[in-house]
């Protein structure tokens, strides 16, 4: 466990070195940084199309300040969300499928090639294999700000993982919820007193061996313990309703993954939105300020199932948590003259917007929009493939669904929820893989104006630091 400590005392000396203070006096500073997993530029545009037409706006679309992002890995052309999410979270380059870690760190065995994982339990080697990296979170809880973590993914995902666990593997999702309770084995210690506001998916990492839905395989009652260490526990919508306006609070509301936002019972889950709101105003209280991350993670599970109805449909829910956020800050910190909010994506996916389609304008339910077939803004006419046949204004470079002789296809057929584009290359179900195109990043408030022009991912966490002097 020596890293954690470490790790703890680098944050602490980082930040005296940059003016942190821990004077009662100090003005709060906030940061919520904003991740949409997967969201690539076209999946952005499309999700703009189908929610207010091609001359509409996102409120992504309307922050002040804006920049690319490069999101390659140390070791990959096209990453995945573990060392993309890292680099913004510490400023280093890692490995796929590393999470937090230093850049030599692999998550297989170089003898074997074997994954550093058993399940979901991690086997990476205690010493050799590279070490822990400060993240943003440790960085804010070491200058005594609120924290919170929140997504629409299990909480041991890789993305919300990145911004308070260490692990060579993203897969050891049960060793990376033993580092979220305090006190407990394998504790990570950079987080002080702990997160104090952790709200998401995940319930199966938490849970003792031999329970209904448990992937442990430990007796270990992760809710237990935190519950013992002071967290208020909602699993429920019922709840979350019902959850404190004070201390800590955890939220695991499905035993993996939330739902879908097309799929979600309101009555049972809340969306994005309600979490933000509802974490912003646990979080508000706190006098130095607050660091809040917000995953629309399910966007890029969508995008790998080839369902774009559903990705885009989780797209905008992921905006309408923004906006919820912008409008709240802006109550507490009008101007944002102390916050500053950044919302980006960790990669890219194949996701294509086809043809020279005709404007479609909003999807509705008597209008498909961006999600049915193409039709050409010369006259209208449905746009045919080499064998007569219609197809889809959007489509992917790999994914399920390449059939070996087209069909036939109509509006109602592709405007499904479930139904899943057509794709070049031919994957097995849910494989359509990420893509390597830079990404978008908005920012919005103090030290907003710093991100401009194209950036790597690791200088994001620099930039972020400079703004607010974490």
């Amino acid at each position: 466990m020596k890293h954690w400590f470490i790790a703890s005392a680098l944050a602490a000396a980082t930040l005296a070195a940059c003016g942190g203070s821990d004077s009662p006096a100090a003005t709060p500073k906030n940061v919520l940084f904003f991740l949409g997993d997967g969201m690539g530029l076209t999946t952005m545009t499309a999700a703009r199309i189908y929610q207010v037409g091609e001359d509409g706006n996102l409120t992504m679309d309307t922050l002040p300040e804006s920049a690319f992002v490069k999101t390659y890995s140390a070791n990959a052309q096209v990453t995945d969300s573990a060392p993309s999410m890292a680099a913004y979270m510490t400023g280093v380059k890692s490995n796929n499928e590393v999470v937090s870690m230093s850049t030599p760190t692999s998550a297989f065995d170089k003898a074997t090639g074997a994954d550093y994982v058993r399940g979901a339990d991690s086997t990476c080697p205690a010493s050799g294999n590279g070490s822990p990296v400060t993240t943003l979170l440790e960085l804010a809880k070491s200058a005594g700000l609120a924290t919170g973590v929140v997504t629409t993914t299990r909480i041991t995902h890789a993305t919300p993982a990145a911004t308070y666990a260490h692990i060579c593997h993203r897969d050891g999702e049960n060793t990376i919820a033993a580092q979220m309770v305090p006190q407990g084995a394998g504790y990570n210690s950079a987080l002080g007193d702990g997160i104090d506001v952790v709200m998401g998916g995940g319930l199966r990492h938490f849970l003792p061996k031999g329970s209904a839905g448990s992937a442990r395989t430990d007796t270990r009652d992760l809710v237990a313990e935190m519950k013992a260490r002071g967290y208020a526990f909602a699993g429920s919508k019922a709840d979350f309703n019902a959850l404190p306006g004070s201390g800590k609070l955890l939220a695991l509301f499905t035993p993996s993954h939330m739902a879908y936002d097309l799929d979600r019972d309101a009555s049972r889950e809340p969306s994005l939105a309600e979490m933000t709101a509802r974490s912003i105003d646990q979080l508000k209280s706190n006098p130095k300020g607050m660091f809040l991350m917000v995953e629309g993670g399910r966007i890029d599970h969508a995008l790998h199932e080839t369902t774009a109805r559903k990705a885009l449909a989780d797209t905008v829910a992921f905006d309408a948590a923004l906006k919820t956020a912008i409008d709240k800050m802006q109550a507490i910190d009008p101007g944002l003259k102390n916050t500053l909010i950044v919302v980006t994506a960790d990669h890219d996916h194949t996701l294509v917007l086809n043809g020279y389609a005709a404007r479609t304008g909003p999807s509705s339910a008597a209008n498909p929009g961006v999600l049915g077939l193409l039709r050409s803004y010369a006259d209208g006419a449905l746009a045919k493939d080499t064998s007569g046949n219609p197809y889809t204004i959007i489509g992917f470079g790999n994914g399920e669904n390449r059939p070996a002789t087209r069909t036939a296809l109509s509006d109602a057929q592709v405007f499904a929820s479930g139904y899943h584009q057509e794709a070049v290359i031919p994957t097995t179900a849910g494989n359509e893989t990420h893509g390597g195109g830079n990404v978008f990043l908005g920012a919005i408030g103090r030290g907003a104006d710093s991100f401009s022009g194209t950036l790597d991912n690791t200088a994001v966490f620099g930039l972020i630091r400079k703004a607010t002097g974490l």
